[in-house]
């Protein structure tokens, strides 16, 4: 009986079109193709995968250097190649160093051919949670796009128009708030919102979604703009005040989006069988706790123990060791996406959380740690217990978590 043959699949993945390798495990190049990034090219691809063996129970294992596009939808193991270490490997098949498309499809087999163990596949996550994480990302990102321009927008007030951002301190996140942008609609310089009477504030507050407060808040900022401020040349504010509606404009997109996508995940988290564990912990919400699951998943095998989970989020600190010398510091490479919303967790969860607030100050107190690093420690602990907790269907249990005496709490 002859020997199974082993066969890996490199892809080297563009915009348009796609190179394919695939070798067999001496390392002998078995076939090549140049495919298109369409339905077609696709099914080119699957072909030449079947024609060397590629079945449901022995999909070939496919290397390519993204996480995203068509191979995912299939059930055959997808090794996505960070490419600064495809990189690497090149260097051990070519010491010019000169890059092609070919060549790199060569190289992303042969990785899988010598190293797949050292490799992780994407995980087998349902395609509700990865439907939840297109969605929990996209609000992120949307977010984050808000805040930029509207840190754009200050930045551009505070040049002609102090007036707009003492009114916008009325109200918590200001410059985001609807009777602020509709304010600022109205009122594009400060020479115009000195103009303004209490009936057209009214109005706009009115505009905005305002049904209560209306004639105090449009007393405040009538005293607010007709107070003394400095400003610019008439003629300089005018253009500015058409700079900033341009900005307005994009804001309101940007406020928009993030609130249609927040109502999205609002609709698609609660529907997953993690989320009632996820939601059980202190400080994590509808937002926070879909932002989790997008980059945990669902795949119980993705991890094999809760401290891959830690390494993954970079909660977990790590030892560097070079002769003599050794230092712990903390990861440099992790989730970013996963590690903000571990601190925006950690800092939610010491007000929402007794023992989470005591292991906080233990960590400030008892060890020294700078708030960040007491925060992170935190984030590490409680990132291992929601492991534990989805692995065995279980619930958070603040006596089990958090053994020990809250703050102003008497042992006895």
């Amino acid at each position: 009986m002859g020997r199974e043959i082993l066969i890996y699949c490199g892809i080297d993945w563009a915009e348009k079109t796609h190179d394919v390798a695939l070798v067999d495990d001496t390392g002998q190049l078995l076939a090549k193709r140049h495919i298109t990034d369409d339905a077609a090219g696709y099914k080119i691809l699957l072909d030449l995968l079947a024609e060397y063996g590629d079945t449901e129970e022995t999909p070939i294992p496919v290397a390519i250097e993204t996480s995203r596009g068509l191979l995912r939808a299939g059930k055959r193991k997808v090794f996505a190649i960070n490419p600064m270490a495809a990189a690497r490997y090149r260097d051990r098949h070519s010491v010019s160093r000169k890059k092609s498309d070919p060549g790199d499809a060569l190289v992303l087999a042969n990785i899988l051919r010598t190293d797949m163990h050292a490799h992780r596949s994407l995980p087998d996550d349902s395609d509700l949670a990865r439907a939840i994480a297109v969605l929990a990302r996209a609000q992120q990102d949307a977010t984050w796009n808000r805040q930029q321009i509207a840190n754009q927008l200050r930045s551009l007030l505070r040049e002609y128009y102090p007036s707009a951002l003492a009114a916008a301190d009325v109200w918590k996140n200001g410059l985001c708030r609807p009777e602020v942008r509709e304010i600022l609609r109205a009122a594009p310089t400060p020479t115009r919102a000195a103009q303004l009477t209490r009936t057209q504030l009214q109005t706009a507050l009115k505009r905005a979604g305002r049904q209560r407060g209306i004639k105090a808040d449009a007393e405040q900022l009538r005293d607010i703009f007709r107070a003394d401020w400095a400003h610019q040349p008439l003629l300089v504010e005018d253009a500015l005040g058409k700079q900033m509606l341009a900005l307005l404009v994009q804001l309101e997109a940007a406020c928009a989006a993030a609130d249609d996508l927040a109502e999205a995940v609002g609709e698609a988290f609660p529907q997953h069988p993690d989320a009632e564990t996820i939601l059980s912990f202190p400080g994590l919400g509808i937002q926070l706790g879909a932002r989790v699951l997008a980059e945990i998943g669902d795949d119980r095998n993705r991890f094999a123990d809760a401290r891959g989970l830690k390494a993954y989020a970079g909660s977990s600190p790590i030892t560097r060791a070079s002769g003599k010398k050794s230092a712990v510091t903390r990861r440099w490479v992790k989730n970013d996406r996963l590690n903000h919303a571990g601190y925006l967790w950690s800092f939610s969860a010491i007000t929402a959380s007794p023992g989470a607030k005591t292991h906080y100050r233990r960590r400030r107190d008892e060890h020294g740690d700078w708030h960040a690093a007491a925060q992170r420690n935190l984030f590490n602990r409680m990132i291992g217990q929601l492991y534990h907790c989805l692995q065995h269907g279980q619930r958070f249990d603040e006596a089990v978590a958090f053994p020990f005496p809250s703050v102003g709490v008497v042992a006895a």
